[in-house]
């Protein structure tokens, strides 16, 4: 018999943006405890410069993982991940689970080898992103566009804010206005928020095309890296902001769909 084991997962985002993969985490691990971890006072990341992130990210989540102890950390951000998990990994002795741009399932499900990868500026730009398409999509034409107002919209959706399809529609121009953009059928959600709202971007793109994300193959790695690992008798959800505020609070009720039925401030 598997001895019980409360220490939680711990998925870390800038924002709201990381709930996309807590949701599959808990579609595939129900057993599991959860600490939600969102960087209120350091949002946004995508416009923060690569070393202001690269600072602040191992520094915080060490502090996490005295406070929480958990199993393993899951950075929950495609910002994040693509400047600062190298340091992280090397900073604590625990496993790390990064999130990367899914470039290379984009690749496998495109007909026309028309890509777009649709992130926040500080993702679009890194060299890792250059590795992923050479690597993976080197007979592809893939397309860039990093949106800061996406997130923030994103951010509005959870809060119960209402949003305009021609702020979707001018996102999406950013891409299918690019030469090449008529034939793009696979659009990467290389940020963890706008798989919140893939649903109005889809309603609003001039042609189909498909969304995906790393969200499916994060929760199949996390349930990899515990296998055979107890796990709590009573599993909870615990959402923490390291500035708490009004707006956090009101996150509550959309908080606990995810299972995160408390609020604390780091």
């Amino acid at each position: 018999m598997t001895d019980v084991d409360d220490r939680p997962i711990l998925f870390f985002d800038s924002g709201v943006g990381g709930l996309s993969v807590l949701s599959e985490a808990r579609r595939l691990l129900p057993q599991a405890s959860n600490v939600y971890v969102a960087d209120s006072a350091g949002f946004p990341y995508g416009t923060k410069s690569e070393a202001e992130i690269a600072a602040r990210v191992p520094a915080l989540l060490g502090r996490l993982a005295e406070r929480y102890h958990p199993r393993l950390i899951v950075i929950a951000c495609n910002t994040a991940s693509t400047i600062a998990l190298a340091a992280v990994r090397a900073a604590l002795d625990l496993p790390i689970v990064g999130t990367v741009p899914a470039i290379k399932p984009a690749a496998l499900i495109s007909k026309t080898r028309v890509i777009g990868v649709l992130g926040t500026d500080a993702t679009v730009r890194q060299p890792y992103v250059d590795r992923l398409a050479a690597e993976f999509a080197g007979d592809c034409l893939v397309l860039r566009h990093g949106s800061a107002e996406l997130v923030d919209l994103a951010e509005a959706e959870l809060h119960g804010q209402p949003t305009a399809d021609d702020c979707y529609r001018a996102v999406l121009a950013g891409l299918f206005d690019q030469p090449g953009g008529d034939r793009l059928d696979v659009i990467v959600n290389a940020c963890t928020h706008f798989p919140l709202v893939a649903d109005r971007l889809a309603a609003v793109a001039p042609h189909a095309v498909r969304f995906v994300d790393g969200s499916a193959g994060i929760a199949r790695r996390i349930a990899t890296l515990t296998e055979g690992q107890g796990w709590p008798e009573r599993p909870h959800g615990l959402a923490v902001f390291t500035r708490r505020d009004a707006a956090a609070d009101a996150l509550a009720p959309a908080l606990s769909r995810f299972g995160l039925t408390a609020i604390e401030s780091l």
